[in-house]
């Protein structure tokens, strides 16, 4: 330090003097007091302190408009669904953040039930937001859950599986979101209950109950069955987002019993497809119920978003359009080798029919173009410097791609 009766702080104008001394740098000068300053701000912080900055940041990231904008870069088509998921993440996470000091009204967990044919979206509109909001998220298919000491997958192994997706940080697992495929096939094949035990339907449904309403479950952190030896972590379900997805096969013939009264309905199949989405739209708790989940696990479920079947044109957006779309993905993966691909917009619609046709939805695409385009990626490494074009006669004939 030295002195110079002339000498201003940089940083507030402040002049030099005995209780307020300047310490020089290469290119600034700063005095004491702002020294001080700076560092409460970072002793502030360190605390945990939220600065306004910070937390108008956090209100941002959560608004439903952004949340569903994010959506659209990778999710072609069901506005709506995407629409109510935006609502029901950021009234989840309001819910959390901002209400953790109020005490007068509680606010309850709004959990997600989402319906629509497979490869619609569901996955990946769970896995987006989960993204978007930089929160972990664990993925598993209902299915393969079987009640606490039956053979198959213990459901608290979600919850395992959420904590290792957090990198084993329990606060972070605690605000995550965890996703269940495939709900409608744990769905009891009648109101009645059964006398017998049920051990991946009806029994699976009462498990879940525990951890999606909230409460603290004991995991095993390395997953795999309980045993008294283990060591265990609790985790509190409270601040966790479920999300529930489902085809729900005939349903709409629930829904249109209901609504008109015909005990018998129409054929699935003679039905048009706007008029399976409007029926498959108008569904309700009690249709779930009907459908064979217990009232219990619906009344967990309070949010229904609907998905539409995928026509032609949203399967050629969905192949083209995304940040993620697949062709962008193998365009991706051309270029480290130095070629160029590039497909025409016939050869795109039949990919998209041919996905229809399997009926196995978005999710069915890559199958086809990786069976398609095996023979030239087994080639690649020799197409360097050249140009691959995927015809409508590659995907019709199986005639090999343009290369020039």
């Amino acid at each position: 330090m030295r002195k110079n009766r002339d000498s201003k702080c940089d940083f507030c104008g402040t002049e030099e003097s005995e209780e307020n001394p300047i310490i020089f740098g290469e290119r600034a000068k700063i005095c004491k007091d702002c020294v001080e300053t700076i560092g409460n701000i970072f002793e502030n912080h360190d605390g945990g302190e939220v600065s306004a900055s910070e937390e108008s940041s956090e209100q941002r990231i959560l608004k439903p408009k952004e949340m569903k904008s994010f959506l659209d870069e990778y999710v072609v088509g069901q506005d709506r669904a995407k629409k109510i998921l935006s609502v029901a993440v950021y009234n989840h996470y309001k819910r959390i953040f901002k209400n953790e000091t109020e005490n007068d009204t509680e606010l309850q967990k709004s959990n997600i039930l989402l319906v629509g044919p497979t490869g619609s979206g569901k996955t990946l509109l769970a896995q987006t937001i989960a993204k978007f909001l930089n929160v972990p998220i664990a993925i598993t298919d209902a299915t393969s859950l079987t009640e606490a000491g039956y053979v198959g997958e213990d459901v608290e192994n979600i919850l395992t599986r959420l904590y290792q997706a957090a990198g084993g940080k329990l606060e972070e697992a605690e605000r995550g979101i965890v996703f269940i495929d495939e709900i409608d096939k744990i769905a009891r094949m009648s109101e009645n209950r059964s006398i017998t035990r049920d051990v991946s339907g009806e029994g699976v449904q009462q498990a879940m109950l525990k951890i999606i309403e909230g409460s603290e479950v004991n995991i095993p952190p390395q997953g795999g069955r309980k045993h008294p030896n283990q060591e265990f972590i609790k985790i509190n379900t409270k601040n966790i987002l479920f999300i529930c997805g489902g085809a729900f096969d005939g349903i709409e013939a629930i829904v249109e019993r209901k609504l008109s009264g015909n005990v018998m309905g129409f054929n699935q199949e003679k039905r048009g497809k706007v008029e399976k989405e409007e029926l498959i739209g108008s569904i309700e708790p009690d249709d779930l119920v009907h459908y064979g989940l217990i009232p219990e696990l619906v009344g967990r479920l309070p949010i229904i978003g609907t998905l539409n079947q995928i026509s032609v044109e949203d399967m050629k957006h969905i192949l083209v359009e995304p940040k993620n779309s697949l062709v962008k993905q193998y365009q991706k993966l051309f270029s480290i080798d130095e070629v160029e691909l590039s497909f025409e917009d016939g050869a795109v619609e039949e990919i998209a029919k041919e996905s229809l046709k399997r009926k196995t939805g978005a999710r069915g695409l890559r199958a086809i173009l990786e069976n398609m385009m095996l023979d030239v990626m087994f080639e690649l490494p020799d197409y360097a410097n050249k140009k691959v074009n995927i015809t409508k006669e590659v995907v019709l004939e199986g005639k090999k791609p343009e290369i020039s």
